[in-house]
């Protein structure tokens, strides 16, 4: 299926929903570093790419293609002899700007390691420096992730929310993705399994067990992901030292900072990928009795942030 760039899709019924498109695109390390460059400094050409980034011509063929079929990019011929094609964001791809902004300021405060300092970003309506502040755009008060509840909705199961995919992946937490990038939320989301399961923090999981029926992945894939989740500082286990069955994990203070991340991956999937059943995911604001959705503003000026009005310094 060809995605259009500037309309949302049709999904079939009883199909892959809004999550799962979300997740096929934001759970792989190779698509979020092209689409961070494309975001942020403006990249549009194959040789730029691979004069940036230590990715093989084959691996980067396979992710612009698949990002043109997705509509999130769109291919523009400038060259006849021989052809060749920019890659240009369309308004389905940088509509992904408030995923990248999320990221960027959590790496900020929460990830350690980096190899250089990570860049600010000034927001030009007001000329500050800024970190994003997650507000609820129903009632525009700022808000933090225990004031949010969320549960399935009309298209929402686990089954139909956890992407199958024939894409090759490398693995999280790779050593070198190239100048920039982050790689604690690399992680974090990296991989299906990896996003899938924080996903199912977020939505109440504890349990071994819980993690396990809700997403059916292998047993060992659940214990890596935890181990990991636990070694960065996001979940935190409780209980037998000697029986990890029987440990409960709970997320951390940090682990609940990067919901902004999540919430702006799942709202953009149900933006651009409509099932006929409905909603994916339902999200409220506690306490306000009405629905939530996800407003970033800007810490400096508390006004709402636009892709176009941010700057990286």
């Amino acid at each position: 299926m060809i995605h259009p760039p500037d309309r949302p899709s049709r999904l079939g019924a009883g199909g892959d929903n809004a999550i799962a498109f979300a997740i096929g695109v934001a759970a792989d390390e190779w698509t979020l570093v092209i689409l961070r460059h494309a975001l942020q400094d403006g990249v549009r050409r194959f040789q730029h790419w691979q004069e940036i980034l230590p990715i093989s011509t084959a691996v980067l063929t396979s992710r612009l293609r698949r990002l043109a079929e997705l509509g999130i990019l769109t291919p523009v011929e400038y060259d006849r002899n021989p052809v060749r094609h920019e890659y240009h964001l369309t308004p389905r791809g940088a509509a992904m700007w408030p995923m990248m902004v999320a990221i960027w300021a959590w790496e900020v405060r929460w990830a350690e390691g980096h190899p250089e300092n990570l860049p600010a970003m000034r927001h030009l309506t007001c000329g500050n420096l800024f970190s994003p502040l997650m507000a609820c755009r129903t009632c525009g008060e700022a808000v933090s992730p225990r004031e949010v509840t969320g549960s399935f909705g009309p298209s929402g199961s686990w089954p139909r929310s956890a992407p199958n995919t024939t894409m090759r992946r490398r693995s999280s937490g790779s050593s070198n993705l190239g100048p920039g990038f982050y790689p604690e939320s690399r992680a974090l989301i990296g991989n299906r399994w990896s996003a899938a399961m924080l996903g199912a923090a977020y939505l109440g999981a504890h349990r071994f067990s819980e993690f396990q029926r809700r997403l059916g992945a292998p047993a060992t894939v659940i214990a890596d992901r935890l181990r990991t989740f636990n070694r960065l500082g996001v979940l935190e286990a409780f209980g037998d030292a000697d029986r990890a069955d029987r440990h409960q994990y709970r997320l951390t203070d940090k682990g609940r900072a990067f919901f902004p991340v999540v919430m702006a991956a799942i709202e953009w999937g149900q933006r651009w990928f409509i099932a006929p059943e409905g909603p994916a995911v339902v999200f409220h604001h506690r306490g306000g009795d009405h629905a939530f959705s996800v407003l970033l503003l800007c810490s400096a000026c508390s006004r709402p942030l636009k892709g176009k009005e941010i700057a990286v310094v």
